[in-house]
């Protein structure tokens, strides 16, 4: 499959637009990778997770049968989602792909977001720290916690912060929204790309209303699934104990950029989402006009997580959703960090940049200048803290206040 020049130029303007202004847009190439990589291209490894649990993964395909798909006349909804989730042993089973191959060569042909030549990053070759159909650790049911990535972005831009919570007793399932993300593929090999550029006002809009009900489904499935159905579907073989695992009655949801807003407009309009978190997302459409939530406020333990200087004390939308919460609340403040360090590209890109020798300007666009390692570090720790507190019950001393353990997070009070 060759990638359009008209795909490319509609993820390039997502960019521009989402670097440039701040807004929801979250750009994204992706692809499948090349059947052929160059033996020069570069690879990389997530950093593994710090939790007791092993983690395993698997995917489930979800059909929407009672709605149409909003992007593409007379289909049905239809999504991928990941689930990662802790295992009771992983010994011999493969370790998940980071992408699937149809996912993999699309970022390489699109150019891996603006990084690279094709070729010259060998996406198919990246493993994550999941054993592929592993029997899910049951015991007790676990909380449950959704991911919505940025707009135009794949899921698969979130499986560090995934795996991570998985290895702390999560259930993490992390959701593609199929035709506003770059790229989607399924289990037969289809790939579908985005349809159309997420550049204007109204657009954005529709997508997150999409992505809103997307939420909702995938929580409806997620139902069938605990009470012993199979969602997927083909129907394909689940792992062991896997809808056991699921404790419905504790279930968070975060998100990047456009996942953030879908976050807070989920938790808005379904209550049987418990507490939520926003990395970087704005919470407007345009200079006056803001999502409902942020006029409304949530009465929920939700958290606020910012790039450098983008905070509720700056940003209008953020500081009206502050103003109305009557729930738990903290603002923290990735100090120095940038918008795409709240996603694997915080990894991915300084791995580039020592073989590809990518510009200054270009990584402190993307990951702004905060120590990479540091900083998935701080991340990690804060929105462990945070679920641990809000879905387990477990206060967290870490959330009161500044800790000198992460000076690169600010609280913004």
């Amino acid at each position: 499959m060759r990638i359009r020049a008209g795909i490319v130029t509609a993820v390039a303007l997502v960019l521009s637009l989402n670097l440039g202004t701040g807004t929801a847009a979250s750009a994204v190439p992706s692809s499948d990778p090349l059947s052929a990589v160059a033996h020069e291209a570069v690879r990389f490894e997530l950093p593994g997770p710090t939790g007791r649990q092993p983690v395993g993964s698997t995917e489930l395909h979800l059909v929407d049968r009672d709605r149409p798909d909003p992007w593409v006349a007379d289909t049905d909804r239809e999504l991928m989602v990941s689930v990662w989730y802790p295992a009771r042993a992983t010994s011999g089973y493969p370790r998940q792909p980071y992408m699937r191959p149809g996912v993999a060569r699309f970022a390489d042909e699109s150019g891996s977001f603006g990084l690279a030549r094709p070729g010259e990053v060998d996406w198919a070759a990246a493993r994550t720290d999941a054993a592929a159909m592993a029997p899910a650790d049951h015991r007790g049911g676990r909380p449950v916690v959704l991911y919505s990535p940025g707009l135009g972005v794949p899921r698969a831009l979130g499986t560090s912060t995934a795996v991570e919570l998985a290895s702390r007793g999560y259930v993490v399932v992390t959701v593609d929204h199929t035709h506003e993300s770059s790229v989607v593929e399924f289990p037969d090999g289809r790939v579908e790309l985005q349809k159309e550029p997420m550049a204007d006002t109204e657009t954005r809009k529709k997508a997150i209303e999409a992505r809103v009900h997307d939420t909702h489904f995938v929580l409806d499935q997620l139902a069938v699934l605990r009470a012993g159905g199979n969602p997927d579907a083909e129907g394909r073989r689940l792992p062991r104990g896997l809808g056991k695992a699921l404790d419905l009655n504790r279930v968070g949801m975060y998100g990047h950029s456009a996942g953030g807003m879908t976050t807070a407009e989920a938790m808005r309009t379904d209550d049987r989402i418990d507490a939520g978190i926003n990395m970087d997302g704005t919470l407007q459409y345009t200079g006056t006009e803001f999502l409902p939530v942020a006029l409304e406020g949530l009465d929920r333990p939700f958290m606020l997580m910012g790039k450098a200087n983008q905070t509720h004390l700056n940003k209008p939308s953020w500081q009206s959703f502050w103003e109305r919460s009557t729930g738990w609340k903290r603002d923290l403040s990735l100090e120095r960090g940038g918008h795409y360090s709240y996603t694997d590209v915080q990894t991915v890109l300084p791995v580039l940049d020592e073989h590809l020798d990518i510009p200054a300007q270009t990584r402190e666009q993307y990951i702004g200048t905060v120590n990479p390692e540091r900083s998935t570090a701080a991340q990690r720790s804060y929105i462990t803290a945070f679920f641990d507190q809000h879905l387990r019950g477990r206060p967290r001393h870490l959330l009161d206040g500044p800790s000198p353990s992460y000076p690169e997070v600010r609280f913004v009070l």
